[in-house]
């Protein structure tokens, strides 16, 4: 898949799911169960040792069905040992130029962490394809739709503290997409194997995007 159609699809579905869990035994049918909910996008964060054999085994067994991403990458080392994994775009929770540049060499989509307009304006002018706003939680919607004021150009994904319950206000703000983690990836349905639960948590979230777009399915 090219920068241009990951880049897209992250956009059009409205949602990246954040992996952040100890024991990555079920991430296979972790994904398949978010995919059946409408979320294609999943990251899964280098806080876990196994996040590169992770997503080269997720890669393997659901190959196009799913957009697999690399989370929590501090680093330009990092980003190339999830690339060469299978990583179909990169996350960062802080402005890293060099991450920027190695995912550029090899075609893959970031999303780079920021919080102020200076670092958010940085990010997209080092080529940022999103800046993911962490943690939304300090400032809110309001901070978005006050920061997407001068700089309408940004593509912001808000992350941290998000939710169903603030998702629409995010969307309204402005986001061009969210992402969530243990509000949606919930580490107790895990662990219980509940997957139906979390095709409903998914499909849920997605629903609530598509409202507050306004029924659109991208920006």
């Amino acid at each position: 898949m090219s920068v241009a159609a990951a880049a897209e699809a992250i956009a059009t579905d409205g949602v990246v799911a954040i992996v952040r869990l100890d024991d990555l035994s079920g991430a296979v049918p972790l994904t398949e169960a978010l995919g059946r909910g409408g979320i294609r996008a999943i990251e899964f964060t280098f806080t876990n040792r196994l996040a590169a054999r992770v997503i080269e085994s997720v890669r393997d067994a659901l190959g196009d069905r799913t957009l697999v991403g690399a989370g929590t990458v501090l680093d330009a080392e990092t980003a190339r040992i999830a690339i060469l994994a299978g990583a179909e775009f990169v996350v960062t929770p802080v402005m890293s130029l060099q991450v920027i540049e190695m995912c550029q060499r090899y075609a893959i989509p970031t999303v780079i962490g920021a919080f102020t307009a200076t670092e958010i304006l940085a990010a997209w002018q080092a080529g940022a394809n999103f800046v993911k706003v962490f943690p939304a939680s300090a400032g809110g919607p309001r901070y978005l739709k006050d920061v997407r004021g001068p700089l309408p150009q940004v593509r912001l994904i808000p992350t941290g503290g998000v939710s169903k319950d603030n998702a629409a206000a995010f969307i309204a703000a402005g986001a061009a997409a969210v992402a969530v983690g243990s509000n949606l990836v919930d580490p107790k349905l895990v662990r219980a194997g509940d997957w139906d639960a979390l095709e409903s948590r998914a499909g849920e979230l997605i629903d609530i995007v598509r409202v507050a777009r306004g029924g659109r399915t991208a920006e």
